[in-house]
């Protein structure tokens, strides 16, 4: 029994660092599976050589390609096309001078997961560039994308769910068609645009939102409607902020995680604001104008494990024993305990 056991572990470790010829400027790396190698992987780096190199020739078994840092101004569907190509499944463009793609540049990319257009000159999104392949991860940040319809990330019958990194473009307008099908996408990053307002994204399945450093003045009542599945939102350093409409958060029955840290122009937050999000666990108002919470804030959060205040103030809700009745024996409540990061006991006010 113990030798079979380690037959079968043998036969699914991987082996690495095995070499093979290379295209010149290249590194292939080749990873074996299999206890007699009778399965292999192939990682081309081809990164930092040139703009010459495209279309590069690449192992029949190429599951990574890296064209990263190379000057690339244009890619098209014609460089993407071969041997090698069929069974890619992770591709890295960050750090080229990439403005346009088209709707086909990608669509030979059958098996493609990971897609990293980072660090490019994209001003613009094709409808369905991205519709051929069964990408769990696109990484489009720190480009020049002025706006975007979601709808661009909807996959045509491949289900997956999607991570996706926006974060440091000039989005100001973000849209979603109602007609067209709902992209999967589980995690958004949208920070560092120039968003004044919280998008639409009703119905997408998020579970994690990011819209730190937006030029947000105001959040609304209903402006996260149809986003019942988020457990993560961020929502610091947005400049110029100054509130949160009653009922804001109304929506957010999930939410487990929100953090509003580094909004200095945020002077309070209401029993009314925080309405609605019966499952927060954290609670991140650090940086703020806020030095003190409702005194009812344990009613309206009542799974909130954790809070921090102003500077190092760290609130954790605690169990305190009251007192003893004959009836029903010693009673318990829950508190809110504050200590700073010298582990002093906070002013009452931060209870």
């Amino acid at each position: 029994m113990h030798f079979l056991a380690w037959f079968n572990l043998l036969l699914l470790l991987p082996c690495f660092g095995t070499t093979k010829t290379c295209f010149p400027g290249c590194q292939c790396e080749v990873e074996t599976f299999g206890l007699f190698d009778s399965f292999s992987l192939t990682k081309v780096d081809c990164s930092g050589i040139g703009s010459h190199i495209v279309p590069v020739p690449i192992p029949l078994d190429t599951s990574y390609l890296d064209l990263s840092s190379n000057k690339l101004e244009t890619i098209n569907e014609s460089m993407l096309t071969g041997p090698g190509y069929t069974t890619l499944v992770s591709l890295d463009l960050s750090y080229n001078k990439i403005a346009k793609i088209s709707s086909t540049t990608f669509s030979r990319l059958r098996y493609l997961e990971s897609l990293d257009l980072s660090h490019n000159s994209l001003e613009v999104l094709p409808e369905d560039c991205f519709s051929s392949s069964p990408l769990s991860d696109i990484d489009l940040s720190n480009n020049k994308l002025l706006d975007i319809a979601m709808d661009i990330f909807a996959s045509k019958g491949q289900g997956k769910s999607l991570n996706v990194d926006l974060s440091n473009n000039m989005l100001h307008t973000i849209t979603r068609h109602r007609e067209k099908s709902i992209p999967n996408i589980q995690n958004l990053n949208l920070s560092g645009n120039r968003l004044t307002f919280v998008p639409n994204l009703q119905g997408i399945p998020l579970r994690y939102l990011n819209l730190d450093g937006n030029p947000l003045v105001k959040v609304e009542k209903g402006d996260f409607t149809g986003l019942k599945g988020l457990i993560h939102l961020s929502l610091s350093g947005l400049h110029g902020f100054t509130e949160f409409s009653p009922h804001s958060f109304k929506e957010l029955q999930a939410l487990q995680v929100l953090d509003l840290s580094n909004n200095p122009n945020l002077k309070s937050l209401t029993a009314e604001v925080i309405f609605g999000l019966n499952s927060l666990q954290e609670l991140n108002l650090s940086g703020t104008g806020i030095s003190s919470l409702p005194k009812t804030v344990l009613k309206y959060l009542p799974s909130i494990k954790s809070i921090t205040l102003g500077k190092d103030i760290q609130c954790l809700k605690t169990i305190k024993e009251g007192q003893y009745h004959r009836q029903i024996g010693l009673t318990k409540k829950e508190v809110l305990s504050c200590h700073d990061s010298h582990g002093s006991i906070a002013a009452a006010s931060y209870v």
